[in-house]
């Protein structure tokens, strides 16, 4: 049972064609509609949630941050997007896979990580020891720092594969028992599918932000 449940997250499980990945591309394709069409509703709201992404990004960044909104604030917009294809139907839900939130997080703090200790090294040294540190806990504090900031695109990642299956699996697990049920059941287990639904999508929006918002975190630590 467990096995047949986790392989609705197998890509090749779903399709013959290697294709599942694929619905990672689409929200490039419906991404440039906004610039030539007539803006409508939707776009207004969107211009407006980017634009209070933009403000909030800059205020934790600070003066420095010279556009580097446009990158987190893109990241944003593309978790988001494969995070609500992955609620519809035989979509493909790549956030879900380890493979993709790492490619996400690894190279980001990767760069990070290098271009502060390229340019800022003293900075990093200081980082390792927080101020008000007893001497007797500098060696410990450096260990735990040093371990705390090389496990980050680790949770990072998992943070957001992790969240993406949780939900997926509990409405496959109770999709699962529809068959078995009666009609008075079978309606208040519509009802609950559509409530998960719900807290699903506030799911999708609060991962796609957690991951941006400790993006930007990590980047202004090495400024």
């Amino acid at each position: 049972m467990i096995m047949n449940l986790f392989t609705s997250f197998d890509p090749s499980s779903n399709l013959n064609l290697s294709l599942n990945w694929m619905s990672s591309l689409l929200c490039l394709i419906m991404i440039p509609s906004m610039f030539w069409l007539i803006p409508s509703r939707f776009n207004f709201l969107w211009i407006k949630i980017t634009a209070t992404l933009h403000k909030e990004f800059k205020t934790l960044l600070g003066p420095n941050s010279k556009g580097s909104t446009l990158i987190f604030v893109s990241l944003f917009s593309f978790i988001l997007m494969n995070n609500f294809l992955g609620l519809f139907p035989y979509v493909f839900t790549s956030t879900s896979h380890m493979v993709f939130t790492l490619s996400l997080a690894l190279p980001l703090w990767l760069t990070f990580i290098l271009y502060g200790w390229i340019n800022h090294t003293i900075h990093m040294f200081a980082h390792l020891v927080p101020q008000g540190t007893p001497p007797v806990l500098m060696p410990f504090m450096v260990c735990i720092e040093t371990i705390s900031n090389v496990i980050r695109p680790g949770t990072l990642a998992i943070r957001l594969s992790a969240n993406m299956i949780a939900g997926h699996l509990l409405m496959t697990l109770l999709g699962n028992t529809g068959s078995s049920l009666s009609i008075y059941m079978i309606n208040i287990l519509i009802i609950v599918q559509l409530m998960l639904l719900l807290l699903e999508s506030a799911v999708s929006i609060i991962q796609s932000y957690v991951f941006a918002v400790l993006s930007t975190l990590y980047s202004s630590e090495v400024n």
